[in-house]
């Protein structure tokens, strides 16, 4: 397991691109029949990638779960959000099977020993994208298609940001104990994604950008306001925001992502805006 740890927002303002990239980019998540896995220290969160093609995969496969978290199993005192963004596949947890279509949300409660992996086409496996959080409590396990999402349409295509907001582990869908999940969809001809920046005093963020077409980037801002930088990212990359770093992306193509929040609250408006106009 790769292992983060949380930068200074101090020591930050000094970092090269290069130290930029590996504190905060995640990159290669999805090898076939393997578990990519990144633990952060910014809220204990681990971000996780899966593609079975052959295999059925177990959610630990190569994790050395007593060395990492001191647990007897992966969600002994976790919960994970689970979206695919491949092919069709097939989770199974604890015994319970749920069919994974393309951008269709599993929510898996703490306590859940087993968990299992597999794609109906070898050929188009699916992709498993995951976070998962620290828990202090039992929720129910919940399968949420696409089409369930509660869906926020937000922006306009005089501001390149014409977008929907899918939410899916969220306070306004389904009970959690801390963990807040969802899928933001630009129009063609948008660019911009979470506008006016912000920052969330009491929560981080992760962000995985997909449906970025070919020979395109998203330019994803992070940093202190007046302290900006940024990272090219590419298609099914991801990128750790710690609570003190505002988090948009300007691509130079419309695209998709999924953000992932952690914290104190799940309160989806509990933010500090920094007007577009003093960003430095």
């Amino acid at each position: 397991m790769d292992i983060r740890y949380s930068a200074n927002q101090k020591d930050f303002r000094r970092y090269t691109t290069e130290e930029t990239r590996n504190e905060f980019l995640i990159e290669n998540l999805y090898i076939a029949n393997e578990v990519v896995a990144v633990y952060s220290h910014v809220d204990r969160m681990v971000t996780l990638g899966c593609m079975p093609t052959t295999e059925t995969v177990s959610i630990d496969k190569g994790i050395d779960i007593w060395k990492n978290f001191g647990t007897s199993y992966f969600l002994e005192r976790r919960e994970v959000g689970i979206f695919n963004i491949g092919g069709s596949g097939k989770i199974v947890a604890d015994g319970e099977e749920f069919k994974m279509g393309y951008k269709d949300c599993l929510y898996i409660t703490k306590g859940t020993k087993e968990v299992l992996f597999s794609s109906d086409d070898s050929s188009n496996p699916a992709k498993f994208y995951m976070v998962s959080a620290p828990a202090h409590k039992s929720c129910k396990t919940t399968f949420i298609p696409i089409d369930k999402a509660a869906k926020k349409p937000l922006g306009a295509m005089e501001t390149s940001n014409k977008r929907v907001i899918n939410q899916f582990i969220h306070p306004d869908v389904l009970e959690t104990c801390q963990l807040s999940m969802g899928l933001t969809v630009l129009d063609p001809g948008s660019v911009w994604n979470t506008m006016p920046s912000h920052t969330h005093e009491r929560r981080m963020e992760i962000y995985t950008y997909f449906e970025i077409p070919e020979n395109n980037v998203v330019f994803h801002m992070m940093g202190e306001g007046k302290e900006t930088r940024h990272i090219v990212m590419q298609n099914e990359q991801a990128v750790i925001s710690p609570s003190w770093s505002i988090h948009s992306g300007a691509g130079t193509s419309n695209y998709t992502f999924i953000w992932a929040m952690g914290g104190e609250n799940q309160a989806f408006d509990d933010m500090d805006a920094i007007p577009t106009t003093e960003l430095r």
